[in-house]
């Protein structure tokens, strides 16, 4: 059966990055929807029930899955109150503001029976995968460097809670839990972080400026990411002792749902050719084509957790843990010193 699925909030996540899935998926039913934009709702989506509050909506709606595109710091109290009324929850990353909350949250959910998740597409990105298959072929060989970014120009600060001094704001919080999840999925947990974490920007107020040294042994991850990035952005720059990949320009697929795309047409995902990454192998220099990328894949993955209550690969603990990391980065800007990891690489 269809999941019954409602979701808090009607802005560009909610309208980019899920909407175009659930409601084009027959796993999904899109039953309701929390937003002050009543007007708006009701002209896009007639069928759908409409509630002008998310708590409303939760305790009230018969939904049985909750997905939570709220500002950051409403995360956990949010995916508390639909973890207590029995809803499955998937929050749109940051998963939370504070490790803490995390715990508490995976403890209830676990205690419950029910799927905490956190929104990770970028797993599902075509570069992110054409990366995987390099490293799973070992076309790279042994991997001694890894850098990895996610940069915008944007040099002039804007009138958006993400850009302000809010609790979970700031793109350490919006663009590194996506770098940081990859490279846990790949690599897992560091020995130790080294961080620098800036607030650059005229009138700025939250960090807009990260760069990320994860220290593991006989390989460094570097992320990074800059609002200053006016030229070709960086995406990946591998170094292995048998190759290097490198890659430009970001995933396709945030492009084609704003640009109104649903996900259903043949070849939805796949990136041209011109922006295929290149393998150089120390004699020559060759075009790797990139994966398909299938945010698709991400709402299945999920449906098929939720139905057979197999919760391991869809669980929030991961996402934990990149909150950890963004914690102990902030410690490391503070100190000016490099932080060891001494947490596990899962919670009970």
């Amino acid at each position: 059966m269809s999941i019954k699925t409602a979701i808090v909030g009607y802005g560009y996540s909610a309208k980019t990055f899920h909407i175009p899935f659930i409601s084009t998926s027959n796993e999904f039913i899109f039953h309701a929807v929390s937003s002050s934009k009543a007007d708006l709702v009701g002209r896009d989506w007639p069928q759908v029930q409409h509630y002008h509050n998310a708590d409303e909506m939760i305790t009230h709606s018969d939904a049985e899955l909750i997905i939570i595109t709220a500002p950051n710091d409403v995360h956990y109290s949010l995916a508390k109150l639909a973890l207590e009324h029995n809803k499955h929850v998937l929050i749109e990353k940051p998963f939370v503001t504070r490790s803490k909350d995390g715990e508490a949250l995976i403890a209830l959910a676990k205690a419950k029976g029910l799927l905490l998740s956190v929104f990770q597409n970028r797993r599902y990105d075509g570069d992110y995968l054409t990366v995987k298959k390099l490293i799973d072929t070992n076309k790279l060989g042994k991997l001694h460097v890894f850098e990895s970014h996610f940069d915008r120009f944007r040099p002039d600060v804007q009138q958006r809670w993400r850009e302000q001094a809010c609790d979970g704001g700031g793109i350490l919080y919006d663009l590194a839990p996506h770098l940081l999840d990859q490279v846990l999925s790949l690599f897992g947990l560091p020995q130790s972080v080294t961080a620098s974490c800036q607030v650059m920007r005229k009138g700025a107020s939250v960090t807009d400026y990260f760069h990320l040294l994860l220290h593991y042994p006989k390989l460094e991850v570097i992320l990074h990411a800059s609002l200053f990035c006016a030229g070709p952005n960086l995406r990946f720059n591998i170094q292995g002792d048998k190759g290097s990949y490198v890659k430009y320009g970001l995933d396709p697929q945030e492009d084609c749902l704003r640009g109104g795309e649903l996900p259903t047409r043949v070849n939805w995902g796949v990136e041209s050719q011109a922006h295929f990454g290149t393998f150089y192998d120390g004699k020559s220099a060759n075009i790797f084509p990139t994966e398909a990328g299938r945010y698709q894949g991400f709402f299945s993955d999920l449906a098929q957790a939720i139905t057979t209550g197999d919760h391991a690969f869809m669980s929030a603990k991961q996402s934990l843990n990149t909150i950890k990391l963004i914690e102990l980065a902030m410690e490391g800007q503070a100190t000016g010193k490099r932080v060891d990891v001494n947490f596990s690489s899962s919670t009970s």
